[in-house]
């Protein structure tokens, strides 16, 4: 009975951090993200590219149809700001995915072999950190032209480097314990101990960084919107929207604001999130 309860007791306090205010406002962020973009259809009260000219850059109204207003051709901000949640949350995961799963591979690998694969390795993740990865995400549009899988692979071009970088060092510090040595004295080949040893304890510290990364890849596909370098324009996007706003910023301000501030509280709630998930993965801090 009394293990039971201590049990219960320490899966609770497991968890105590997610209680922390940044944490709880990270996850409201991300939580407000994830239900926009999968209930988008029956959330957004109008069809974001509907148009209706006489209703252009109509003032947000509290009791009328258009809450947030309108932009220039008469589209509804609220309807176009949920879809635009979508195209974050959908652009945020993938990149956060596949930059992760090349990063991670790559860097035990590196990390646990050593020698001529680590060199090759770090000489090909150079090459890409040469390159500023905005810049890089520019000249891979650019180059193969605009679409959501464009965009993706752009923006997962570079960002695959950080999670190289830490999964090579943590590997690097554990392919020597006493549990990896044991575990190779036993007969256990290499794909194993990758797959049940090494790849176990660096995924706390990745998930950190795969925190920070979804912030960065909302903004940088903002950024790729806003230059008219990202999805098409038919799709709505919060970098889109603000782009639309630049001409209208002086005598329609709602334009600007909201996607902005959309973008804003996403980006800082992500932030909350991965700093207090630093926090508690960190061993070096004892805040938890």
């Amino acid at each position: 009975m009394a293990t039971a309860t201590l049990a219960r007791g320490s899966g609770r306090s497991r968890y105590a951090f997610l209680l922390a205010p940044k944490a709880l406002f990270g996850l409201l962020m991300i939580g407000a993200l994830i239900v926009a973009g999968a209930f988008a259809p029956l959330i957004a009260p109008f069809d974001p590219a509907r148009q209706d000219l006489m209703a252009a850059m109509t003032p947000p109204q509290l009791t009328g149809p258009h809450f947030l207003g309108t932009d220039h051709v008469g589209r509804d901000l609220l309807s176009r700001i949920i879809f635009g949640a979508r195209v974050s949350l959908l652009i945020a995961i993938a990149v956060v995915v596949f930059s992760g799963i090349a990063g991670i591979v790559l860097g035990i690998v590196s990390g646990y072999f050593g020698s001529r694969i680590d060199s090759l390795i770090q000489k090909f993740l150079e090459v890409f950190w040469a390159f500023p990865p905005l810049l890089l995400a520019i000249a891979i549009v650019a180059f193969l032209g605009q679409g959501l899988a464009i965009v993706i692979i752009a923006l997962a071009s570079q960002r695959w480097i950080p999670y190289c970088r830490l999964a090579r060092a943590e590997a690097m510090s554990l392919r020597d314990r006493e549990f990896v040595v044991a575990a190779r004295s036993l007969g256990a080949g290499h794909t194993r101990i990758l797959r049940e040893h090494i790849l176990p304890n660096i995924l706390p510290s990745m998930l950190v960084v795969g925190t920070f990364a979804m912030a960065t890849a909302i903004i940088s596909e903002a950024a790729l919107s806003f230059l008219g370098l990202g999805v098409p324009p038919t799709i709505p996007t919060w970098g889109g929207m603000l782009a639309d706003a630049r001409a209208y910023i002086s005598t329609s301000w709602w334009m600007a604001l909201f996607p902005g501030l959309c973008i804003f509280l996403t980006v800082l709630g992500i932030n909350l999130l991965g700093d207090v998930l630093r926090t508690r993965f960190d061993p070096k801090i004892k805040n938890f």
